[in-house]
C-alpha cells in the first residue's frame, strides 16, 4: 500500500461542484482531482491509497456506487465526506473516527456556511469514540473487537475498565478492579483468563535493550525478545523502541527486527552508557564495545527512565533487558 499523502483530495463532478471544491482546496489546502479523463471509478481508485481523505461532491447514491467496490477495512479505508453541490450538507459517509470524515465534514461545512451530518452514534450520543481514544494514545488492539466495546458503550451509557496504566479515563469508563471484571482491558501484560470476552488495548510503552554478536540473525534476536516477554508476562507487542549501542547501527538482523515489529531504534554512545548508573557491570561488552553494558542503560536512556522492569537476560549471541516508558491516559482524543 503507497504512503498516504497528509492532504484532502476532492472531486466535483458538475460546473457548481466545481465552484465548491475551489473554495474548500483553498482554505484546507486540498488537492482537486479531474475524473473527466478516466472517469470517477478510476480516478476514486488510483486515491483511496494515496489520501487520507476524500470529498466526493457529487449525488450520495452515485458516491456509495463509487466507493463499493474499492471496500476494505475501516482501519486502512479513507474518510469519505459526500457534498451537495450548493454545499448546504457535508455527510461523513465513510471512516467517520479513524479517517477522520467526521471532522472533516465539520470543518467543510463551516467553510461552505452548510451543515455536518454525523451519524456515528457515540458522537450523536456524546459519549467517547473509543477507536478514536486508543490511537491517541498509542494503544493497540490484542484481543477482541473495539466495535463490540463501542457497542457496549452505547448500549449501556458506560464500559467497564480495568487499567494499570497511570492517568485519568473518560468519564464513560467504569473504573474496575480486575480484568477478570471488565470489558475493556488496557495493559502490557499478557491477558490471563477472563470468564467473558473482553476487548484489550495493549500500550506499545516497553523499550528493549539488546546487545548482540555480530551476524546474529533477526530470527534468533526476535525469538528471545518474545522469550523474554514471555516469561516475565509482557506482551511482546506492547514493545515499540529497541535500543543498542551505535557499534550496532549497521547490525542487520538487528535493523530486520526493528523492521519487521515497526520499532522506533535508538542508538548510544559508550559514553552515554557508561553515564548510567545501577547497571550490571559487563567485562566482556567493556572490552568489545568500551561500555560498562549495553542492553540495561541503553534501554533506561530510551525510555527516559532509572529504573529496570527486567535486568539483562541471556540468550544465544544475545542480551535483552526491557524498561517502560510513561504513557499517562487522559480523556482527551482529539
Amino acid at each position: 500500500m503507497n504512503k498516504k499523502h497528509a492532504e484532502l483530495a476532492i472531486i466535483a463532478l458538475t460546473t457548481g461542484g466545481k465552484k465548491i471544491a475551489t473554495q474548500i482546496a483553498t482554505a484546507l489546502e486540498a488537492r482537486i482531482l479531474d475524473a473527466s479523463t478516466e472517469g470517477l471509478s478510476q480516478t476514486l481508485a488510483k486515491a483511496w491509497h494515496s489520501y487520507q481523505g476524500i470529498v466526493l461532491i457529487m449525488a450520495a447514491g452515485i458516491a456509495v456506487r463509487s466507493i463499493a467496490p474499492l471496500l476494505h477495512d475501516k482501519r486502512s479505508d479513507p474518510g469519505i465526506v459526500v457534498m451537495d453541490e450548493k454545499g448546504r450538507f457535508a455527510i461523513s459517509l465513510l471512516s467517520g473516527h479513524l479517517g477522520g470524515a467526521n471532522a472533516q465534514a465539520q470543518q467543510i461545512a463551516a467553510i461552505t456556511g452548510g451543515q455536518a451530518v454525523i451519524t456515528t452514534a457515540s458522537d450523536t450520543l456524546g459519549l467517547t469514540a473509543i477507536d478514536l481514544w486508543a490511537r491517541h494514545h498509542g494503544l493497540v488492539l490484542l484481543g477482541g473487537s473495539l466495535t463490540q466495546a463501542s457497542s457496549t458503550l452505547v448500549n449501556n451509557g458506560s464500559i467497564k475498565v480495568f487499567s494499570d496504566l497511570p492517568g485519568q479515563l473518560p468519564t464513560d469508563f467504569q473504573v474496575v478492579n480486575t480484568p477478570q471484571e471488565a470489558e475493556l482491558i488496557i495493559s502490557n501484560h499478557l491477558p490471563g483468563e477472563v470468564d467473558h470476552q473482553a476487548s484489550i488495548l495493549c500500550p506499545r510503552n516497553l523499550v528493549l535493550g539488546i546487545g548482540c554478536n555480530r551476524g546474529t540473525p533477526m530470527q534468533q534476536i526476535e525469538q528471545a525478545a518474545q522469550e523474554t516477554c514471555r516469561q516475565n508476562g509482557f506482551s511482546f507487542q506492547a514493545i515499540g523502541r529497541l535500543a543498542s549501542i551505535d557499534l550496532k547501527k549497521d547490525e542487520v538482523g538487528l535493523l530486520q527486527f526493528a523492521a519487521s515489529a515497526n520499532l522506533e531504534l535508538h542508538f548510544f554512545s559508550a559514553t552515554e552508557l557508561n553515564a548510567v548508573t545501577g547497571v550490571t557491570f559487563s567485562a566482556a561488552a567493556k572490552k568489545a564495545t568500551g561500555a560498562q553494558a549495553v542492553a540495561e542503560p541503553a534501554a533506561m536512556l530510551a525510555a527516559q527512565t532509572n529504573t529496570l522492569l527486567i535486568r539483562k537476560t541471556k540468550w544465544k549471541d544475545v542480551t535483552i533487558a526491557l524498561a517502560q516508558s510513561t504513557v499517562k491516559l487522559t480523556g482527551e482524543y482529539q
